[in-house]
């Protein structure tokens, strides 16, 4: 499921936008909380009440979107929406809740008023965009989904793509054990030899090789060991069929070995790199500490003349 959220005023257009015929079918769903019923007066409601506080971003705006290929019935959404709204520190707030269906497409759309009406003030909302990131890569996690490149942590990906951010990035992010076994399950629907196995891990960092049982073994830059068959969620009979002989495959050792050789050009340039901006932070560092020393000297002279 996609999330695209974010806090926003203009609840008129808002309505408008959503009741747009531009969709074969829309349907609201939900209108709770607040005394209209329609989405115009629920969302004047929600100005009106703003009206009395600070915040001029009063609503918050949240559309799901299941993947293409999927099927998602309305009692998932909704599940999905309550959610969202527990991460978000939303419960019981007045909200709305519209479906727009286009050809085969299936998406959703949930308002919340950001008001709290007792307080009568803005419910805060901060790193909106993490909670919501973190709770759509569960989500396609616990429905088998293939997640979106994006979605997929720089650890994950062939280090030989990382820009100098996600370089950096990688070195202090830890991997999650769930969405390592998403990739190599991933990996292994998207393969049906052992050439094309090896192709698709190289991808995401890893290295195919022989374990010490004549099993068939995973391993990355750290040198950690996956075992396939565990990872990909599959029987040791299935991969021996689809990936045929280990023997002629490097131990994990040699494969850790090959995938270091293979990144360090591109690792060394990134190391190069991060060099180069600390030497200009450095350089403009000591250019103010300059600046200020004759500052602070033309002022002690003017003071003693």
């Amino acid at each position: 499921m996609i999330f695209v959220g974010n806090s926003r005023a203009n609840g008129q257009n808002l309505a408008r936008h959503l009741m747009s015929r531009e969709n074969e079918h829309v349907t609201v769903q939900e209108i709770s909380g607040f005394t209209g019923d329609d989405l115009s007066s629920a969302f004047k409601e929600a100005e009106a009440t703003a009206r009395g506080t600070r915040c001029q971003k009063y609503l918050f705006s949240l559309s799901l979107n299941p993947p293409a290929a999927q099927k998602v019935g309305t009692e998932t959404f909704l599940q999905t929406i309550s959610q969202a709204e527990e991460r978000l520190g939303l419960q019981g707030q007045p909200r709305a809740i519209v479906f727009h269906e286009k050809g085969d497409r299936r998406h959703c759309h949930v308002v919340w008023s950001r008001i709290d009406s007792e307080e009568m003030k803005a419910i805060p909302l901060s790193f909106t965009k993490r909670k919501l990131m973190e709770l759509s890569k569960e989500i396609y996690l616990e429905n088998s989904w293939e997640m979106p490149d994006g979605f997929v942590q720089p650890s994950l990906r062939d280090p030989k793509n990382l820009t100098l951010a996600e370089w950096q990035q990688a070195k202090r992010v830890g991997q999650d054990a769930r969405e390592l076994k998403a990739i190599f399950q991933a990996c292994w629907k998207q393969s049906d030899d052992q050439r094309s196995f090896t192709r698709t891990l190289k991808e995401h960092g890893l290295a195919l090789a022989k374990g010490d049982r004549r099993g068939f073994v995973a391993t990355d830059l750290n040198g950690e060991v996956y075992a396939i068959a565990r990872f990909c969620g599959v029987k040791a009979k299935d991969v021996r069929e689809r990936l045929g002989r280990s023997e002629t495959l490097p131990s994990a050792s040699q494969a850790r070995e090959a995938l270091a050789k293979a990144v360090l050009p591109g690792v060394e340039k990134l190391r190069q790199a991060e060099a180069r901006k600390l030497a200009q932070v450095k350089e403009h560092q000591k250019k103010l500490l300059w600046q200020l020393t004759v500052k602070h000297t033309n002022e002690r002279k003017t003071l003693l003349n």
